[in-house]
């Protein structure tokens, strides 16, 4: 019988707060990522609570338009997600998850004090008023709007910082090389996606519940509450914490091969791709990090950035890259098609977080005695998404493994084809709803009255959540897959920046969009006016409906054209080397 293999006491890649090696049973594991998963499911709980629940707020207190109101909660979270780029490299180059997730969590938290703070000074917000058709509002001052945009935009700092690292730091606890902490590190991951389940379901239910009928100084009062207690949390459990090296950021990489192939953008290209500078002959560390790719034809032009220039003296990173570095960022630059045309189900998506809910606040909203708040339909959004993913992995991957004969099931492609398909039939359903709204309105004469409740359901708007919802289950997951699967493996967290900027960019199309439609329609026959029941919202939706179709087309064009890293490989005689899990 063979003695049971022990692992070291400190680990070689890991040091603890003071600067030593890592000890391995006195640091890392369960305990110290159940701290990191506390500040997770706070900043999801704080996020959400703000943004699902912002149109009602902006309309019905800060007494903006439905067109303004909308784009304000669509660049809200649009910058967000694009500040977790910002967030992301300034933590692989500068500050280290830690301080990252430490410096912005505290941004988050003084982002949403001023935005408590203003909902309980007065002065703060415009005068009380009852919107209807002989009322005019008068919608909130410039000093009313600065702060509101401060606090707005000092929380989106905060997330985009925050969300940048929290998946990482929370890996780094686990040591890949021993099997035990290897299937601690899967479980992460799962318990990772469960409690930001938990936070948005906690948002949309009981925040929004409190918003709308305790006040929004106690709704946004306990959302400030939840960051500084996961704040207090995270950094109770440094001494536990393993920190790693940093790793230096991807777009530094993809810019030094851009730059270095423009030096030298007078140098003719060799025949032979054996005279490139090649990866054998560069540092030994950088060999271990990167896997060796084969040369190939297309964007030739960047090959220029791996010639050897004789007439530059000492070669550095920003004029000499290695044939692997160039074929690396040729990678990324094959995965832009497939990245432009998934944009579009995220602008489909900022829907249900802005007019969806201007929709239901119409609407009969009753289950017996009890209310609904308008932006608690938002649950069934949540609900869609954790179903559709037990019955994907249980009833379709099956059917899809004996009929596409793919051990997988559906590929990313395909399952960000199916969210693709879904979201347009989420905007369909979206605008018969709304002709169904307004025919209601008509009939009971209540086109004039913007505050008046029209005698349908709200329970019609249900199926845009719910394809929303089973969509983004489909897209989420293929786009991350896809972007995890593809990005070489010395540019790992470049899958990260992909996923997150088309979320970015999508509320911002819906943002522009909005713009424009109310910019040409304002005058007329406007699409977005402040009273829904004299617009045309469903030729919004249409207009979406058609934009995904478009969209679609593309996408499949670009899908087939496609070829994954494994097979492109494997036809060069490579084996592709294991990618680390990540989630975010």
């Amino acid at each position: 019988m063979s003695l049971p293999v022990t692992q070291g006491k400190t680990l070689p890649d890991a040091w603890d707060f003071k600067g030593r090696p890592a000890e391995r049973s006195k640091s890392g594991g369960w305990t110290s990522a159940a701290m990191i998963l506390g500040v997770e499911a706070c900043e999801r709980l704080t996020t959400l609570g703000i943004a699902v629940n912002l149109v009602t707020y902006l309309t019905d207190t800060m007494h903006l338009g439905n067109a303004t109101s909308a784009t304000t909660v669509t660049n809200f979270l649009g910058t967000s997600f694009m500040l977790c780029l910002l967030g992301g490299f300034i933590a692989d180059t500068f500050l280290g998850r830690y301080l990252t997730i430490g410096i912005f969590a505290t941004v988050q938290a003084t982002g949403v004090t001023i935005l408590t703070i203003s909902t309980v000074i007065p002065s703060l917000r415009p005068l009380k008023c009852t919107r209807d058709s002989a009322t005019t509002c008068t919608p909130a001052s410039g000093m009313q709007l600065i702060i509101l945009y401060l606090a707005l935009y000092l929380t989106a700092l905060g997330t985009g910082g925050l969300k940048s690292s929290v998946s990482g730091f929370g890996s780094d606890q686990f040591d890949e090389s021993d099997p035990e902490e290897r299937s601690q590190m899967t479980n992460f991951f799962n318990w990772f996606f469960f409690f930001i389940n938990i936070g948005s379901l906690g948002s949309v239910t009981i925040l929004v519940y409190i918003q709308d009928n305790l006040g929004r100084e106690w709704g946004y009062g306990i959302c400030a509450c939840a960051i500084v207690i996961g704040l207090v949390v995270f950094l109770s459990g440094t001494k536990r914490y393993r920190f790693k090296k940093l790793v230096g950021s991807p777009l530094t990489q993809i810019a030094a091969v851009f730059v270095a192939a423009w030096r030298k953008r007078h140098l003719e290209l060799p025949s032979d791709s054996s005279l490139l500078f090649q990866i054998d002959n560069a540092a030994e560390g950088l060999k271990k990090k990167k896997q060796k790719l084969p040369h190939s034809k297309q964007l030739r032009f960047l090959d220029r950035a791996a010639i050897k220039d004789l007439s530059v003296p000492e070669a550095n990173k920003w004029n000499l890259a290695t044939l692997t570095d160039v074929e690396e960022v040729k990678l990324v630059l094959r995965m832009l098609p497939i990245w432009a045309t998934t944009v579009i189900f995220w602008t489909v998506y900022a829907q249900m977080t802005t007019f969806s809910v201007s929709q239901a606040t119409t609407m009969d909203r009753h289950i017996g005695k009890f209310q609904i708040p308008p932006a608690s339909l938002t649950v069934f959004f949540v609900g869609s998404i954790l179903l559709t993913v037990p019955i994907y992995d249980k009833l379709i991957v099956p059917i899809a493994r004996k009929v596409l004969k793919n051990p997988q099931g559906l590929t990313p492609l395909q399952r960000i084809a199916v969210g693709l398909v879904l979201s347009i039939i989420a905007m369909i359903a979206a605008a018969l709803t709304e002709i169904k709204r307004l025919r209601a309105a008509s009939s009971h004469g209540l086109t004039n009255d913007p505050v008046a409740q029209i005698p349908l359901s709200v329970f019609w708007l249900v199926p845009q959540f719910l394809f929303v919802g089973a969509g983004e289950a489909f897209t989420y997951i293929g786009q991350l897959d896809f972007f995890l699967r593809e990005c070489p493996k010395g540019m790992k967290t470049m899958s990260t920046g992909l996923f997150l900027s088309t979320l970015s960019l999508g509320f911002f199309i819906s943002s522009l969009l909005v713009t424009i439609v109310h910019k040409v329609t304002g005058n007329k026959k406007p699409w977005l006016p402040d009273n829904l029941n004299q617009g045309r919202l469903y030729d919004f939706y249409w207009l979406l409906a058609i934009l995904s179709c478009l969209n679609l087309a593309i996408y499949l064009v670009f899908a087939k054209w496609y070829v994954y890293k494994d097979k492109r490989l494997a036809n060069e005689g490579i084996e592709l080397e294991e990618a680390e899990p990540t989630l975010h």
